[in-house]
């Protein structure tokens, strides 16, 4: 185990000690939920959450100037109304299952005691920059978030000032007392069969401002939680993380998982086909990094990173949310050029694990796909009609929010209209309890989509057919085959899935489900195909030169309001792949498209009779989609391909 694993670990009998009495929790609310709620026998339907959420607890959230903590956060993400921290009254129409508050590790609540010193005490500090940062943060709102975004970059490049990191012990102290308040809180707010409530951080790994981050998602409750610190991200290496929640593991018996989030902006760093360094990849590696990371967070505030056009160009349909995203790293410190485009866009991921499985006897890439907001206001919204912004100076109060810089304290290349409502993480789970949903994540029986709440299933297999929607097709489906997130062995044929779509009961209709299919050649070569496998009014949009027609486009620019006079509410199909062949590698996952909705960006225009400009009304209608986790086809062992 790292020395520095080991320290986080050992310095949370602190934490325990501090958080042990959970007065006035009900014991069904702590610890996992199991046994606290009837189950169903298979997963019954998707439960939807956030697994990426900041509250003023957060570094760069509290000086972006949110002032709502994590028990404002767990009050609105279970349907409660609250104030923003800008006045404005706020509830979801619908309330959230599961929520992850994940502040970051790396000083938590420090930007809090930093504002709340007194100046004397800063001035004595005897640092120039933190002086001038603090008195950036007292004078507006616009200040403190260049003052932030100082930071940031300061901290992407490894110049902090000391006063920041010079006394860990004090930093550790502080964070024992805020996590064991947290935890006790989430018990409080956790209620099985209802809501539940997670314990989590985020691990904010930046070399050279190349995003590295993950979020660290618990099983259980602050019994096991309350013993181990989160683990900072500065000045150590995703390996110390991986051992860290092994030691937890072992240690206490409960389970962790990481989820890597904006690959888009790691510059080619987060899906390498090298260890970091530059070494060759081992098995060792591999497996750790598999074990750690089922499941990747392919959607959120920040930009989409399921697709590129320069990647996919055969794909119509990629490059949702890139605007904006592709031009650098988190910081924009380092440009992004196109060979580094493979390691940031997870279908090339996916490609690649296939690769290095056949090289290594293990795919290090074999993840699951979610979505998340990652906003940074202490509200999980990820609808286009109720965005509540990244932070608070992009709340709905700031009129002209979409065409203000937001680049961390520049004004180069990123504004507000690059911005994503969000995204959400559903999960097919047998009840709402931390045991069930987290174990969904596990084995990778999620999904993604960009903020509608569409209702997505996939069961791969062998046998299936039509016939099978005239009888129960979720018994079939995990009966006779694998649900998203799954293996299976070839056989000898090509494998068939049962794909169900339905669409968010409060949203759009959908315009078609495709299937994305990924594999390794026989020369060895990385490929990838998109099919139209459904789509709505299949007997009058037959295809042109092989490709599907354009759905339409209902909406009406001057309003902000479409119309379901287009698209379908449900598709399905049994699809069979048509260019299988034996012994390749491949994974199949489906994405679903609504019809053309519009974008938080137009609602704004229309609210408060601004002019977009053109880039950005290009932009002001999107096609928001979902993502399942993949299926994964592997070549069956020499002895079963023989008894065929």
């Amino acid at each position: 185990m790292h020395k520095q694993a080991r320290r986080y670990f050992l310095l949370g009998a602190v934490t325990f000690a501090l958080a042990a009495c959970s007065q006035g929790v009900d014991a069904d609310q702590q610890g996992t939920g199991e046994g606290t709620i009837e189950l169903t026998e298979f997963p019954d339907r998707p439960y939807w959450g956030d697994t990426h959420l900041h509250t003023d607890n957060s570094i760069d959230a509290f000086g972006f100037g949110v002032r709502l903590g994590p028990e404002e956060a767990l009050m609105f993400a279970s349907g409660q109304e609250v104030t923003a921290t800008t006045g404005m009254r706020a509830k979801l129409a619908r309330p959230l299952d599961f929520l992850v508050i994940s502040d970051h590790s790396d000083g938590l609540g420090a930007t809090r005691r930093l504002f709340d010193a007194p100046r004397l005490g800063v001035v004595a500090m005897g640092d120039e920059t933190m002086l001038r940062w603090y008195d950036m943060m007292h004078q507006s709102p616009e200040q403190s978030q260049r003052a932030i975004g100082e930071l940031i970059t300061a901290a992407a490049n490894g110049t902090l000032p000391e006063a920041m990191t010079s006394n860990p012990e004090e930093q550790d102290a502080a964070t024992a007392e805020i996590w064991g308040a947290h935890l006790e809180m989430l018990d409080r707010y956790n209620k099985p069969g209802k809501f539940t409530a997670f314990a989590g951080f985020e691990y904010t790994l930046m070399p050279d401002g190349n995003n590295l981050h993950r979020v660290v998602m618990f099983r259980d409750g602050l019994d096991r939680t309350g013993q181990v610190l989160p683990y900072p991200g500065i000045n150590s290496d995703v390996e110390g993380l991986w051992d860290y929640m092994l030691a937890y593991e072992q240690a206490t018996g409960g389970q962790a998982l990481a989820i890597p989030h904006n690959s888009n902006l790691s510059n080619g760093l987060m899906f390498e086909l090298t260890m970091p360094g530059g070494r060759p990849i081992t098995a060792e590696y591999a497996r750790k990094r598999a074990a750690a990371e089922p499941v990747v967070e392919v959607t959120q505030i920040k930009g989409d990173s399921e697709a590129h056009p320069f990647l996919s160009p055969n794909d119509e349909m990629a490059g949702f949310g890139v605007k904006g995203w592709e031009l650098g790293n988190l910081p924009l410190t380092r440009e992004t050029t196109n060979d580094m485009l493979a390691g940031n866009y997870i279908r090339e991921a996916l490609k690649r694990g296939l690769s290095l499985e056949e090289q290594l006897g293990v795919n290090p890439y074999a993840f699951g796909m979610i979505g998340s907001t990652d906003s940074h206001t202490s509200l999980a919204t990820g609808d286009e009609d109720n965005f509540y912004g990244k932070h608070t100076g992009n709340e709905p109060s700031y009129q002209d929010r979409a065409l203000e810089g937001q680049n961390l304290g520049t004004r180069i290349g990123r504004f507000g209209w690059h911005y994503l409502a969000g995204g959400y993480a559903a999960a097919w789970a047998r009840g709402n309890t931390r045991a069930e949903i987290f174990d969904a994540f596990q084995r990778r029986e999620v999904y993604a989509t960009t903020g509608p709440r569409m209702t997505v299933r996939l069961f791969g297999g062998f046998d299936f057919s039509e016939a099978d929607w005239d009888g129960d097709w979720v018994r079939a489906g995990y009966t006779r085959g694998v649900p998203m997130g799954g293996e299976l062995e070839d056989r000898g044929n090509p494998p068939t899935f049962l794909i169900s779509a339905l669409k968010d009961p409060d949203g759009a209709n959908l315009d078609r489900v495709q299937v994305v299919k990924g594999w390794v050649d026989n020369s060895g070569e990385l490929q990838e195909r998109v099919y139209d496998v459904s789509w709505s009014d299949m007997d009058k949009r037959s295809r042109v030169g092989g490709k599907v027609p354009a759905v339409g486009d209902t909406v009406d620019r001057a309003t902000a309001t479409y119309t379901n006079d287009i698209g379908a509410a449900e598709l399905r199909t049994a699809w069979t792949d048509p260019d299988y062949v034996e012994g390749q590698r491949a994974f199949y996952y489906v994405r679903v498209i609504e019809i053309p909705t519009p974008r938080w960006t137009l609602f704004d225009a229309v609210r408060f009779g601004i002019k977009l400009p053109e880039d950005a009304m290009a932009d002001a209608v999107a096609q928001e989609r979902a993502y399942s986790s993949p299926i994964w086809l592997k070549p069956a062992p020499p002895a079963i391909m023989e008894q065929q």
